[in-house]
């Protein structure tokens, strides 16, 4: 985009972390604020911006998008795009900007927290000893170990779930619309497989039509076996009135709730007015019923990375020229060669006694100079045959590129359809990322932290 950044005035209607404005202007945009005039207020007066940068305050429909005649972009600072009318706005040509990486932790940290209270009865044990009692067997707990997850929605949100369960001697299972989504983490399966085996759902899906609802009667009862409900995704998602009659009937155990059918758009309130309905009413009174207020990515982190990751990509869009001028690089080396043995460790100790390489429990380094005379390294190992660490690929073997920049480069090949497994991974010795080459091979790409290695 040939602007530049001191011609491009942004509105923000939500207040958010500090850094968000301060990154914009030390860049040379425009920043001006209005958290207070109504949505029909700040339609009069959009045409005079180029940018907006939201939460959810109000929704951005077509009446407002038609208005805004000068928008480049719109930025909504959290994980989903329901308050915008995304077809229209793209029509327009308006960038819509959202940020799941931002709080995709803080959502992985509250469901499995949610998952280890409702197992073992801890608010309402809690609530029992604040009234003086002391109930132990009927607050006896289940353990996590051994059980099926079954994750809905394989996204930011999804991902970051599984990757917390790593932990656990636990089945993950994950459904997601968009095929080979699976990785290290999740087995992607059939949503009639996940209905069979799962011992606990969870929800990790944006709002759309086709979510709208999804968790009613019929789809609860599609289930092999009774199970736990973790919702951390959209209240839309869940029909109340059917989660309370599972919950009556036993179909489901238990549920945690960190949305709820009734709030608004903006997520700011539940209720209008005085009237709770009987449902919602039996939810607050159940003792297996575990509920907060919308706030599994909403930590004092996550608030930060949110306006990070907002900033960011702002700066993508009028930077990109820049960027585009400079060499595109991507792979600088071949990393390490990976293949399945079924003797590893005899295999190390042969090539040790006939070949001289000097292996140790991670097979061989061989050191290098690149082409500019610094220092590299590529590292031959051979697995277990059995090895979880090459799926979903079930190749026999799998290759490890040095790369120069992890993050871009992933962002680059995702907007190039290429299909990324899990998410990236950081050590002492470098950054790691996964995707599948067009055969479903595994690649495994390392950019380097010692800079003896770049």
């Amino acid at each position: 985009m040939n602007v530049h950044p001191e011609q491009i005035k942004i509105l923000h209607i939500d207040s958010n972390h500090p850094t968000l404005w301060q990154q914009l202007e030390q860049a040379g945009f425009t920043n001006e604020a209005d958290y207070t005039s109504t949505k029909e207020e700040t339609e009069a007066k959009i045409a005079n911006y180029n940018g907006i940068v939201i939460r959810s305050r109000f929704d951005i429909d077509k009446t407002f998008l038609d208005k805004a005649v000068n928008l480049q972009f719109i930025a909504r600072v959290g994980a989903g795009l329901e308050s915008i009318d995304c077809d229209y706005a793209e029509q327009k040509g308006i960038r819509l900007i959202a940020a799941p990486e931002g709080n995709r932790n803080a959502v992985g940290e509250q469901a499995l927290g949610m998952l280890l209270s409702l197992f073992n009865n801890l608010n309402k044990a809690d609530r029992e000893i604040r009234e003086g009692k002391w109930i132990r067997e009927a607050n006896r707990g289940h353990e996590l170990d051994g059980k099926t997850v079954g994750i809905i929605g394989y996204g930011n949100m999804g991902k970051a779930f599984a990757k917390k369960l790593r932990g656990f001697e636990v089945t993950v299972l994950c459904y997601d619309i968009k095929p080979m989504v699976g990785d290290v983490n999740a087995k992607q399966v059939s949503l009639q497989e996940l209905q069979q085996k799962a011992d606990v759902l969870s929800l990790h899906t944006p709002w759309t039509p086709e979510t709208d609802k999804m968790v009613n009667a019929d789809f609860i009862n599609a289930f092999a076996k009774p199970f736990w409900l973790l919702n951390t995704a959209r209240g839309k998602s869940v029909v109340t009135k059917d989660l309370a009659q599972a919950l009556q009937s036993g179909k489901i155990l238990g549920a945690a709730l960190d949305v709820l059918e009734y709030e608004k758009s903006s997520f700011e309130n539940l209720f209008t007015n005085d009237t709770t309905p009987d449902e919602f009413q039996y939810l607050l009174n159940a003792d297996n019923v575990l509920l907060s207020p919308h706030i599994a990515g909403w930590t004092f982190e996550s608030h930060e990375k949110l306006a990070q990751v907002i900033a960011d990509k702002i700066k993508v869009i009028y930077f990109e020229s820049n960027v585009a001028e400079q060499e595109d690089k991507r792979v600088t080396g071949i990393g390490g060669i990976f293949f399945k043995s079924e003797n590893p460790g005899a295999l190390r100790d042969w090539y040790k006694k006939h070949l001289g390489l000097a292996t140790d429990d991670y097979g061989w380094s061989f050191w290098w100079k690149d082409a500019a005379g610094n220092d590299a390294i590529t590292q031959w190992s051979p697995f277990a045959a059995d090895t979880a660490y090459f799926e979903p690929s079930q190749k026999q073997f799998m290759q490890n590129f040095r790369v120069h920049d992890l993050d871009n480069l992933l962002e680059k090949l995702r907007g190039e359809g290429v299909t990324l497994v899990g998410e990236p991974e950081v050590y002492d010795y470098g950054k790691f990322g996964w995707i599948l080459d067009c055969e479903g091979n595994k690649i495994e790409l390392w950019e380097p932290i010692d800079k003896a290695f770049l």
